[in-house]
């Protein structure tokens, strides 16, 4: 925890670097690590070829090994485990990634708690965890000027989402902006979010 909390007070004092990063290369990366250590679990992590954008490599890093760590952590209570990572575009161009998984999920009240320190949705008995993961997600987020947000269900999964400000290049489908459903990228206003201004 206190490493965690050092690496979290230390984010922001460097102005993040705005390289191209290969995305879908670092989430294999980090799905690799976490196969090493699936034992006997069945998980299936899917991770879309072609994700790329401009930012912080070791940030970016970070920023995914929270999302699908959480999202490997929260499914160990299914016989088969989903976990996927994509990206999708929205019709004004906005590129938004997910990672979404079939996990335990959580009740949409209490998701203003979310990308807040040491605030937990669960006990610890039943997952570990340091309550600080999805707080570094969120400033890692408002470091590249994006905006990061969660849908979810209890008993039913949960997706993450998360833009990375002007920069990105990533492609990825275009969808619509009305009318989403559960696996498209909903507005951040009607859903538990921690929206950074770029100012």
């Amino acid at each position: 925890m206190i490493d965690g909390l050092l690496r979290l007070s230390r984010l922001g004092r460097e102005a993040p670097s705005h390289e191209v990063v290969d995305l879908s290369r670092l989430a294999r990366n980090v799905v690799a690590e976490f196969h090493a250590s699936a034992g006997s679990r069945a998980v299936q992590f899917a991770v879309a070829d072609g994700l790329v954008a401009r930012g912080d490599p070791e940030l970016l890093t970070q920023l995914l090994q929270n999302l699908l760590g959480n999202a490997f952590k929260f499914t160990s209570v299914r016989e088969q485990a989903h976990v996927e990572f994509k990206a999708e575009k929205t019709s004004t161009g906005e590129t938004v990634y997910v990672v979404r998984d079939n996990g335990v999920g959580f009740d949409m009240i209490h998701a203003d708690k979310l990308f807040r320190a040491f605030e937990r949705l669960h006990d610890v008995g039943e997952f570990e965890g340091t309550g600080i993961g999805l707080a570094t997600v969120a400033r890692i987020v408002q470091l590249h000027g994006g905006k990061v947000w969660a849908q979810a269900e209890a008993g039913k999964g949960a997706s993450f989402f998360f833009t990375l400000g002007t920069g990105v290049v990533g492609r990825a489908p275009v969808v619509p902006d009305a009318g989403y459903a559960a696996d498209e990228p909903c507005s951040p206003n009607s859903h538990a979010s921690s929206e950074t201004g770029k100012g």
